[in-house]
């Protein structure tokens, strides 16, 4: 906190301040917070304003938060003194500042920043930030559940509760982990028998994706899907690593199924070729990545050129489900947004004792808030008290020996 003023959350927002100086709207403060939440870390950043507006954002690059959390620093260095509401400008001055510009470090701090400044340019407006964007298109936006298929039995069953509780669009995780040992050969008979479970019990109305993290090669996804039934599958997430678009190229050829792909992007020109050569059939940007609202927005607008809807990454905590509740709300070409907080999943990254306000999942879908900003509030001394865990991701390898994908 500045030191004489007072925090304003959005219920303490300066509705339609237009009048405020320069000096008052500068940035005074940049701050990570590495916070445990539920099963994972949650890398906050909140930014304060001279005149005491607080914004909150979030990186999405989990279990290398201490590198995203230096560059914050780093990046707080020179943008303490900015106007807070020029914030394509410090976009474009945090990823252009230094000669080896982007990569995936750079662009989940300046997300994060990024995020935050929208939800205090909201604040002070009095508006929600779909209203910064062009306003909403939808008062609600629709999200697909995931788990993960160990068993034809309980896929079907988990996908039962998730019809039951709403849900048209299911995706699934293959089955096949055994001690931190995969084997992605032979996960693939058992993962298309549960697809075509899922598809002979629920019929056509049903959307069914999977996930397959890209821990898998050309070959094996082309394997993969011509065990399936034509009509099995509705969309084929991540199937491979994205560095190379020519093997998105060559796997394109191969199979019809549509794909979903963005996750690991970090700019719109990682993105451009996806794109333009058509390698997928929905753009899975994720907001705490690949640069937040300023970037986002410039990709969701270059997949309407091409009549590609978004589907958002969305696997971390309230404030990242805001943000992206708040694009999603705003851009024509829209699916679904993932959700984790499904009937049959209990991850525990929205937890009520550290973030008492946030947009709530009603069914199947997010509301979008009408509140100030993102419409977030933060417990500060929750967060501050709720200690990280060491976490890293799984360290997977096959049954030789060898390295492989999570």
């Amino acid at each position: 906190m500045v030191e004489g003023k007072p925090t304003l959350g959005a219920e303490q927002a300066h509705p339609n301040d237009l009048s405020v100086s320069p000096r008052q709207a500068e940035i005074a403060s940049i701050e990570p917070i590495l916070v445990g939440v539920g099963a994972r870390n949650q890398l906050l950043v909140r930014v304060e304003t001279r005149d005491g507006i607080v914004g909150w954002g979030e990186s999405g690059l989990s279990s290398r938060e201490a590198a995203v959390s230096a560059m914050i620093d780093h990046f707080a260095g020179f943008l303490i003194g900015r106007d807070s509401r020029q914030i394509g400008r410090i976009w474009q001055e945090t990823y252009r500042s230094q000669y080896f510009e982007g990569g995936r470090v750079i662009t989940a701090a300046i997300s994060a920043i990024d995020i935050a400044l929208y939800d205090i340019l909201g604040k002070r407006l009095g508006v929600p930030v779909y209203q910064l964007l062009g306003g909403k298109h939808r008062d609600v936006v629709p999200t697909f559940a995931s788990f993960m298929a160990d068993t034809e039995e309980q896929t079907v069953s988990d996908t039962q509760t998730l019809i039951d509780a709403g849900w048209d669009c299911v995706r699934i995780y293959p089955a096949g982990f055994n001690g931190g040992t995969f084997d992605p050969r032979r996960s693939l008979g058992p993962t298309a028998d549960a697809l075509i479970a899922m598809r002979a019990t629920f019929g056509k109305d049903l959307c069914i994706g999977i996930d397959l993290h890209h821990r898998y090669c050309p070959a094996e996804i082309a394997s993969f899907c011509h065990m399936l039934p034509p009509g099995t599958l509705d969309f084929l997430e991540e199937p491979i690593r994205s560095e190379s678009p020519e093997a998105y190229a060559m796997l394109r050829r191969m199979t019809n199924v549509p794909f979903a792909v963005g996750e690991e992007f970090a700019s719109k020109w990682q993105a451009a070729p996806f794109l333009e050569q058509g390698l997928t059939q929905y753009m899975r940007l994720d907001i705490c990545n690949i640069g937040g609202f300023t970037e986002a927005m410039k990709v969701a607008g270059w997949s309407e050129r091409h009549y590609i809807d978004l589907m958002p990454h969305n696997p971390l905590g309230p404030v990242c489900t805001a943000a992206t509740v708040q694009m999603s709300a705003a851009v024509p070409n829209f699916s679904w947004l993932e959700t984790r907080q499904s009937p049959v999943e209990n991850l525990g990254f929205h937890d009520k004792a550290l973030f008492p306000v946030q947009i709530e999942l009603e069914g199947a879908v997010y509301r979008v808030s009408d509140r100030p900003g993102l419409g977030v509030e933060v417990d500060e001394a929750a967060v501050r008290a709720s200690k990280p865990a060491q976490v890293e991701c799984p360290h997977l390898r096959k049954p030789d020996g060898s390295v492989t994908n999570w």
